[in-house]
């Protein structure tokens, strides 16, 4: 004999198969089909954008400069590869180039040595580029150093060696290639800042100073480009596993020579890079790449400015004991 329970149970079970059947399982799948082909949209797009464009990546012979040229030559770009090592881009030139896993035409990276803290070595480079080319369709300013120190014992050489690099040698670039992009009305700058170029963390005071002061220009380049229709792009990742702390300089100005924590737990430079990429591709003009807690650090700087500054007080104390002990 059948209980009322179990009829209701029934009559349930019956419901649920009814609804499943006819419309959460379509509509699920709608969703997914929807969300896959504006994926797909969005892949052909930025590949459109990228392929035969010439791109130009400092600082391309390791770490994330390095990975940004793998995948913008997987894109079809034709890079132009930067850095200060002759051999080292080579290297990567042969390494790119005997890749097969690419599914669009390739090009030959052309690569040119110069020192992003020599000003007469930028304009020759930059010359040197557009007489190749003609023009430039994207200037990706990845190269950087990094500083481990306390202000108190940091000469201002220093300070004055980690600015050049990190802020001084881009905005040199940068204004070497404008031109050519104004008279195009085409082009795009990124580069490459940093979370510490939004906030401000203890013993890292010449490297956040470069970040912020790189944050600000190229905001304001890219309210002046608007006219122009150039593209700006700022992205600020947050730690990333690179050798960025082992060649570090310290408040003397020797290398740091250390492998920190957060850098070896951070986000893989492959990841990043894929990215960059698709930050590029849409044409975004200001990215975050970073964990929960940088990010909202971010706003917490900006919403309670007095808790920030303490919890960065306290790292301070910190990081200062586990030095001393």
């Amino acid at each position: 004999m059948v209980t009322e329970a179990t009829r209701k149970s029934l009559l349930k079970v019956r419901v649920m198969d009814f609804i499943t059947s006819t419309a959460i399982l379509p509509l699920l799948f709608g969703c997914v089909g929807v969300f896959s082909l504006f994926k797909l949209l969005q892949r052909m797009r930025t590949n459109a954008y990228l392929r035969n464009a010439v791109v130009v990546i400092t600082g391309a012979t390791s770490g994330l400069g390095r990975e940004c040229a793998r995948v913008f030559y997987t894109a079809g770009a034709k890079l132009v590869l930067c850095g200060r090592n002759r051999e080292a881009l080579e290297e990567l030139t042969e390494e790119l180039t005997a890749s097969l896993a690419t599914q669009v035409q390739t090009h030959r990276p052309y690569t040119v040595t110069f020192d992003l803290a020599d000003p007469g070595a930028i304009v020759a480079a930059a010359a040197e580029i557009l007489q190749r080319f003609g023009h430039v369709d994207v200037l990706l300013n990845n190269a950087g150093i990094s500083y481990r120190g306390a202000i108190v014992d940091t000469t201002t050489d220093v300070d004055k060696k980690v600015m050049e690099t990190n802020y001084f040698g881009p905005v040199a670039l940068t204004k070497a290639l404008l031109p050519s992009m104004i008279k195009r009305r085409q082009g795009h700058v990124v580069v490459i800042s940093s979370i510490q170029g939004k906030i401000s963390i203890p013993f890292r005071s010449a490297y956040a100073a470069s970040k912020h002061a790189t944050q600000a220009f190229f905001d304001c380049l890219r309210a002046e480009m608007e006219q122009y229709e150039i593209e700006v792009t700022v992205i600020s990742p947050g730690y990333i596993h690179t050798n960025l702390s082992l060649n570090a300089v310290t408040a003397d100005g020797s290398t740091y020579g250390v492998m920190d924590k957060t850098t070896a737990q951070g986000r893989s430079p492959v990841e990043v890079a894929r990215d960059v990429l698709a930050a590029v591709g849409k044409k975004k003009k200001d990215v975050i790449l970073a964990d929960l807690l940088p990010s909202l650090a971010i706003y917490l700087r900006t919403l309670a400015p007095g808790l920030f500054f303490s919890l960065m007080a306290s790292r301070a104390r910190k990081e200062r004991k586990s030095k001393n002990s």
